[in-house]
């Protein structure tokens, strides 16, 4: 009887093999991003975790500067909106969510300031929190919502884009689509 995991391994396998080392790297970040996994850097393990986990010695999750470190920059949100060309709501929010986030430097950020930037592009969104709960639905999650501010359906929300976010909206600016 055949072993799923070995089964699965081999088609990680054969997946890689063709690509460089680089982009075997970026492979394998994503994926143990995509399943919440923490991966060895130098495959050595330094024992067990308290809650009986492996521990990894030199572990480390992709951060979010490590995501964005080779995205091109743009001067104005323009560019980068041009660049993604978002043609859905959800996609237009989270374009605007990733420049406040990424090129504006705001770790959390509230929906009032999307909608601001991209109405001074012509492109505003007729409901900014239906947009942002759409990419929220989305598994995983492009945007998570940080905070609630009032008890009201128009309470003032904070919320963050996810590495899953940030990594959609890089493919978007290098033509991988996203309506």
């Amino acid at each position: 009887m055949a072993d799923p995991e070995i089964d699965a391994m081999s088609a990680v396998a054969a997946a890689l093999a063709d690509l460089e080392e680089e982009a075997r790297g970026r492979v394998l970040r994503w994926a143990a991003e995509r399943y919440a996994v923490s991966v060895p850097i130098d495959g050595r393990r330094d024992g067990g975790g308290r809650d009986g986990s492996p521990d990894y010695e030199g572990a480390a999750e992709v951060t979010e500067e490590e995501i964005t470190e080779q995205a091109p920059t743009y001067e104005h949100f323009a560019e980068l909106f041009a660049a993604a060309s978002p043609q859905s709501n959800e996609s237009k929010a989270l374009v605007a969510a990733y420049w406040v986030q990424v090129h504006e430097g705001r770790a959390e950020w509230a929906s009032r300031l999307l909608n601001t930037e991209l109405k001074n592009l012509g492109h505003s969104i007729p409901n900014i929190t239906d947009a942002l709960s759409s990419n929220m639905r989305k598994k995983p999650q492009r945007v998570i919502q940080l905070k609630k501010s009032g008890s009201s359906r128009q309470a003032n929300k904070i919320y963050k884009v996810t590495h899953e976010g940030l990594v959609y909206v890089q493919g978007m600016l290098r033509g991988e689509g996203g309506s």
